[in-house]
């Protein structure tokens, strides 16, 4: 591609590179339109005696062609890419998800001139229909060897941009404090648990509120279990303190193991993450820190879209929430 300066009739099949407005300053020629024929007469009503336009050459490739053969090459299961549009094309979401990126070949694309993706950020919650990423190509054409060496990188693994849809699941809430603390507790802390659930697509299949006792706990978690919870939160009256506190306890004694204690994230730094094993697989127990009373994203915000979505959280997928585990201000 070159750039060049020409009368209109000279220009015929060449890009426009930027606007032209009429009289009034209106909008009669957008930029990288395509000259054509039947353009001459307004362009001549406009008294336009030149056009800067762009000269595609063998071996070009148009920006929309550019940017829906890199969609092509990065989309991945949950995601839809939409029509061209000046030189972009839309990433959507098919359902509502948790975006998983490779970063790592993300960048390599980026690092060739004039092509362009940018995403939400890896393990972020998307809704329906809303944008994921979107491609833009810088110029009006790219070099065909530009655009291939994208696309291997492209189709070099698992797809560059995926979505892991959300699914119903039936999660179950232990809520851990004194008598005193009952009503303080479930008409605050439950119903900010609740309605993360709901908003997510999930349900309630059971609350218990227990006291502040490791058999109590464990029997609390017996119960949901056997109700049909495929998830449990406990929260309660004060946060976890350590890996030996009363939930961490209730949960070994039911059967569980305790993956993670403490998160780089705040607010949420008293987050615990456990599994019980349940016939063959684990099914998730997140210990809640005092903030899920709060509906300000904190931790669990991170944290439970992810595993209603399918996804099984480690060690290493909390610790690495520190870089941009700051929520607040």
């Amino acid at each position: 591609m070159h750039l060049a300066t020409l009368p209109p009739e000279q220009a015929l099949g060449h890009i426009l590179r930027h606007n032209l407005a009429d009289v009034q300053g209106h909008k009669a020629f957008a930029k990288g339109h395509r000259i054509a024929e039947a353009d001459l007469p307004r362009l001549r009503e406009l008294g336009v005696q030149l056009l800067r336009v762009a000269v595609l050459e063998p071996g070009d490739v148009h920006e929309d062609a550019a940017a829906r053969r890199l969609a092509a090459a990065v989309c991945g299961s949950g995601v839809v890419a939409g029509p061209p549009a000046a030189s972009r094309v839309n990433l959507l979401a098919e359902a509502d998800g948790v975006v998983h990126i490779d970063e790592g070949r993300l960048l390599e694309i980026n690092q060739i001139d004039g092509l362009t993706i940018a995403t939400r950020p890896g393990h972020a919650l998307v809704r329906a229909r809303k944008r994921v990423a979107t491609i833009k190509i810088i110029p009006f054409a790219v070099p065909e060897a530009d655009l291939r060496a994208a696309e291997a990188v492209g189709r070099a693994g698992s797809p560059i941009i995926m979505l892991a849809p959300l699914q119903r699941w039936l999660v179950g809430v232990a809520l851990v404090g004194s008598l005193a603390a009952r009503d303080r507790i479930m008409g605050g802390v439950y119903p900010a648990i609740a309605a993360r659930v709901e908003a997510l697509g999930s349900a309630i299949c059971g609350v218990r509120y227990v006291p502040a006792d490791e058999a109590a706990v464990a029997a609390a978690i017996g119960e949901l279990h056997t109700a049909g919870a495929q998830l449990l939160i406990i929260a309660g009256e004060t946060s976890i303190m350590d890996r030996d506190d009363i939930t961490p306890q209730g949960i070994r004694l039911a059967g569980g193991r305790i993956e993670h204690y403490g998160a780089p994230v705040e607010p949420g730094n008293l987050l615990l993450l456990a599994y019980l094993g349940v016939a063959g697989a684990e099914l998730p127990v997140l210990g809640a820190p005092g903030c899920v009373r709060s509906r300000d994203t904190n931790i669990v915000d991170l944290l439970l879209p992810r595993l209603l979505a399918g996804e099984h959280l480690t060690r290493r997928d909390i610790v690495a929430l520190g870089h941009g585990g700051l929520l607040g201000g």
